[in-house]
């Protein structure tokens, strides 16, 4: 299995294809392997790397607390240990607030990025959506925890599409047979590092092209957070799909995998 050492843990990676590399930062709950569907586009023109974030997955999963600055500094000794720099970064929810440290902490480490639903602070909502998260990790069954993300994540149009149903529902079936679900504790600390992420002021720092990219029916991470964000980076995109949620880039997967991938050939 490929690991490094960086920061007092042990990383897992997987990669796939060639050129020039981009890194695909992953969000709460999920390993690097849920990037596949897009990475299987992705790979024809660069080197995809997908890490397992700290407490999920195969890498390490030390008890508490994380922070994103912390995440972000797992991530660059990650970049460094496979000898690079000026990578592309995507980061999909609490891989953006990874993206968003990563572009602050070690802005040579970046050449461009894309933040999917993220956000640069928790308003009162948010926070009790994270800690909901957290209690429903700690008293529902694997079945019971997955339905409760698909519930937040994906729009209703979504829910409504016969095939896309019953998709979701075989996730939930997939997920109880998982042999090495995430920990609680891992869990927990990444909902912290969620919760306490707050670098709006520091937004006006990133210089790299930044595109800031989610769903107008997001439930989880409002349009409102994407927009703050957008307008605090010097020069970044903007792009909304109007009937999508959190999982925007599953529903409106067609489109999406094929813009990202111009969109880093240009950027």
């Amino acid at each position: 299995m490929p690991t490094v050492e960086t920061n007092g843990i042990q990383m897992y990676y997987e990669e796939s294809g060639e050129g020039e590399p981009l890194l695909c930062l992953m969000g709460i709950t999920a390993p690097g392997s849920v990037w596949e569907l897009h990475v299987e586009a992705w790979s024809k023109d660069f080197r995809c790397i997908m890490p397992d974030n700290r407490g999920v997955g195969q890498s390490d999963k030390p008890a508490g607390p994380y922070s994103s600055r912390m995440m972000a500094d797992d991530t660059a000794g990650l970049l460094d240990a496979l000898g690079l720099d000026r990578v592309r970064v995507i980061g999909c929810s609490m891989g953006s607030i990874i993206a968003q440290q990563l572009a602050l902490r070690h802005p040579d480490a970046v050449r461009s990025m894309v933040l999917m639903c993220p956000w640069a602070r928790c308003d009162r909502y948010a926070t009790g959506v994270f800690e909901h998260i957290k209690h429903a990790k700690a008293k529902l069954s694997a079945a019971e925890f997955m339905n409760f993300i698909q519930l937040l994540i994906f729009a209703k149009p979504h829910w409504d599409d016969d095939a896309a149903y019953e998709e979701l529902m075989q996730i939930q079936v997939d997920i109880a047979a998982d042999p090495a679900p995430q920990p609680l504790h891992g869990l927990e600390a990444q909902a912290e590092a969620c919760i306490h992420h707050d670098v709006l002021v520091e937004l006006p720092q990133i210089a790299c092209p930044t595109v800031v990219i989610g769903g107008a029916r997001d439930i989880f991470t409002p349009p409102w957070m994407g927009e703050e964000i957008a307008a605090a980076i010097p020069g970044a995109e903007r792009h909304l799909y109007p009937d999508a949620g959190h999982a925007f880039h599953w529903e409106c997967m067609d489109d999406f995998n094929p813009r990202i991938a111009e969109w880093f050939r240009q950027h």
